[in-house]
């Protein structure tokens, strides 16, 4: 730890508490990572306040002192999106997990930034009512974090992501102000500044209330497993049940790899042989959900499924998705470590670029599981590999770049949900040119001048406000002066 950021610890221990704020070295390294774990700093310090006025408090200390900061939440993201600075203050929002209010005559919750999605949910349930973004880290992921990174999830093909279900924001902006985004309806006039902040990846400044959509409970659920010998039969099935016009809640794909180490992590049973499963769950009216359901069956028989299952419970449908949720984690027992990417490419694409992926897999002598989101194209792959080589973790990035290439050749992005953070920030330039990377700086530069606010996450290094590619200009003098009208 600097001497500069331990100097504030007695001023932060002021605000939130002694028992807030962490120093010690063996403690700190608990928050040195996020989900990504190849890539880790360990904080100058970390503080735990409990309340919006703590966080503000907090960050205008950081403010004052020209300290960087960065907040995280349950430190489940997969791009590096929460990584410390060495030299700053990590506000950690853990311990502001109230739900504020549940207001289901108008269908939404207010609740704080350390809240479980799935929380949520149970506390709308009562109601008839449900938090519609789905990440397979439900359990533990935050909404504060769902809003940082605008997560999607499993059901976010008709449900859609996070940014569809904020409809107001109270944040602390870099200079340490509370304010609001939005007024809670999603209608307010102006800019949408609530959706610009929304996926922001905490550069902008730190969440401490959401308010949010709940969706009624719909009247029926079906889940349907089908098995395939490839995962190009299954490919063909997911786009011939969006082109018969039907809109599953989830359409989810694992290849054989994958059911691999699901099967030794959490025993999921999936048919024997299968060289992909596909997940496919439909909501909505009962006979709606019945007529479909007939149709989605054959669909995937005639795509060539040889078994299909059908859910007769909400245990089944437990059963069914318990491989897939367990899917990331399960690598641990057939690798030593992985990286996961987050790539997104047209569904129509899916076939050409799996089987370019088995290409490139191929070429690099190493393993690549494929778990995704198949209704919306959102490819996770991860490429295994053993960490205690460095020839092999060079070769796993070098593959890990090679596979987000062919996604943009093939018109998708580098990123469908886990966001750009430290781990992608250098492959934005192979998606933008320069201007249009100048172009999003600006928004950021609006709201952190001084550059202290989760600092070294997005854009690729160095640019800083202000600053182009080989010319050097200072920013609009309305935003140095602190002036710029922008809530």
């Amino acid at each position: 730890m600097t001497q500069d950021v331990a100097t504030l610890a007695p001023r932060l221990a002021a605000i939130c508490g002694k028992d807030a704020v962490i120093t010690d070295p063996l403690e700190l390294a608990t928050y040195e990572c996020d989900g990504l774990t190849a890539h880790r700093c360990r904080p100058g310090l970390a503080v735990l306040p409990q309340t919006a006025a703590q966080v503000a408090d907090v960050v205008r200390v950081c403010a004052q002192e020209n300290v960087p900061f960065v907040a995280r939440g349950s430190g489940t993201g997969l791009s590096g999106g929460a990584l410390p600075a060495a030299d700053g203050v990590l506000i950690v929002t853990a311990r502001m997990r109230a739900i504020v209010e549940i207001d289901a005559e108008s269908r939404r919750a207010i609740v704080e930034p350390g809240v479980t999605n799935l929380a949520v949910s149970k506390a709308a349930q009562p109601y008839g009512l449900f938090y519609a973004p789905d990440p397979s880290s439900q359990q533990v992921c935050s909404v504060g974090g769902n809003v940082a990174e605008n997560s999607g999830g499993a059901h976010c093909l008709k449900h859609g992501f996070t940014v569809h279900h904020v409809t107001g924001l109270e944040i602390v902006t870099p200079a340490g102000e509370l304010t609001w985004l939005g007024d809670g309806t999603g209608l307010a006039p102006g800019y949408d500044l609530t959706g610009a902040f929304t996926g922001s990846e905490g550069t902008l400044g730190i969440v401490t209330k959401i308010i949010v959509k709940l969706t009624p409970i719909p009247q029926a659920v079906t889940t349907l497993l089908a098995a395939f010998e490839t995962t190009g039969q299954g490919g063909a099935a997911v786009s011939a049940i969006i082109g018969a016009g039907i809109l599953p809640a989830a359409i989810e794909m694992m290849d054989a790899l994958s059911i691999e180490a699901a099967e030794a992590s959490v025993a999921c049973h999936y048919p024997q042989g299968a060289g992909a499963v596909l997940i496919v769950e439909l909501d909505g009216p009962e006979q709606d959900v019945l007529a479909e359901s007939a149709a989605v069956r054959q669909i995937a028989a005639d795509a060539g499924a040889f078994e299909i299952r059908e859910a007769a419970d909400p245990d089944d449908r437990a059963a069914i998705w318990r491989g897939r949720r367990a899917a990331f984690a399960a690598m641990g027992r057939i690798s030593p470590a992985y990286i996961v990417q987050d790539g997104v490419v047209p569904r129509t694409a899916l076939h050409d670029v799996l089987d370019r992926i088995g290409e490139l897999s191929a070429a690099a002598g190493l393993r690549v599981a494929n778990v995704f989101h198949a209704g919306d194209g959102n490819l996770h792959p991860l490429v295994l590999f053993d960490d205690s080589s460095e020839a092999e973790a060079a070769a796993a990035e070098e593959l890990s770049g090679a596979i987000l290439d062919e996604c943009i050749r093939h018109g998708g992005s580098i990123t469908g949900e886990h966001g750009v953070g430290v781990d992608k920030s250098k492959y934005m330039p192979r998606m933008f040119g320069p201007d249009d990377l100048d172009t999003m700086q600006l928004l950021r530069c609006a709201f952190d001048p001084a550059g202290l606010c989760n600092p070294g996450k997005v854009f690729p290094t160095p640019r800083l406000c202000g600053e182009v590619p080989g010319v050097r200009r200072e920013p609009h003098p309305l935003v140095t002066s602190g002036q710029a009208e922008l809530f």
